[in-house]
């Protein structure tokens, strides 16, 4: 999809009702489904956010960020992610948030970013993460300057994401399920499941039911 394609979809997309739970848990891992709402809320989740930052590349295609998180002694080392992080205190809202996290892990001003739907919350239960993701839009192409805690830029077209063969089963071991079968996209080259997949997948539904 060239980016004026995308321009134009953007004030459907503003009034669009959100696929909410029902279209994360298409790409969520099965232990993911048996958190309930009310499990969540007694976990006292941080609060977090994220920014889905879409843009136009230098042939004019729709591309969006994703990173490769740099490795360190942490839950969330060397995955796949939006921009993004925990919410401080000196930030008013979780939408300044996202746009200082993004500023702050690959260098793009906040100024220069249009935010246009505020998404789903999506839990993460190995960190106890509550994430709120955001679109938000820039009309040129980005320059990016990753800080330390990003390892590799990851730009990766719209076309791509709406494309069903993407999306992949992968058996995952991690230090809470093992030999599980997991719902990813594959973008890129890259396996992208979890949160950012579920957090992908409501995207993906906001654009197909236009």
């Amino acid at each position: 999809m060239n980016f004026t394609q995308f321009q134009q979809y953007i004030p459907a997309l503003k009034k669009a009702t959100l696929g909410g739970l029902k279209a994360q848990f298409k790409l969520a891992p099965e232990i993911r489904k048996r958190y309930s709402d009310d499990m969540i809320h007694a976990n006292n989740p941080r609060a977090s956010a994220v920014l889905a930052l879409f843009y136009p590349d230098t042939k004019n295609e729709t591309r969006f960020l994703l990173t490769l998180r740099a490795s360190y002694n942490g839950t969330h080392s060397a995955q796949i992610s939006f921009p993004g992080g925990k919410k401080e205190k000196n930030d008013t809202d979780l939408e300044q948030t996202a746009l200082r996290e993004t500023f702050e892990e690959v260098g793009v001003d906040s100024n220069r970013i249009k935010i246009i739907k505020q998404l789903t919350d999506a839990y993460i239960p190995p960190s106890n993460f509550l994430v709120t993701p955001y679109i938000g839009v820039q009309n040129k192409t980005p320059t990016f300057t990753p800080n330390n805690e990003v390892d590799t830029i990851i730009e990766v077209k719209l076309a791509d994401l709406l494309d069903d063969k993407n999306v992949v089963i992968r058996k995952m071991n991690t230090s809470y399920m093992q030999n599980a079968d997991v719902p990813c996209f594959k973008l890129n080259d890259y396996i992208v499941w979890g949160a950012t997949a579920m957090i992908l997948s409501e995207i993906k539904q906001l654009f197909e039911s236009k």
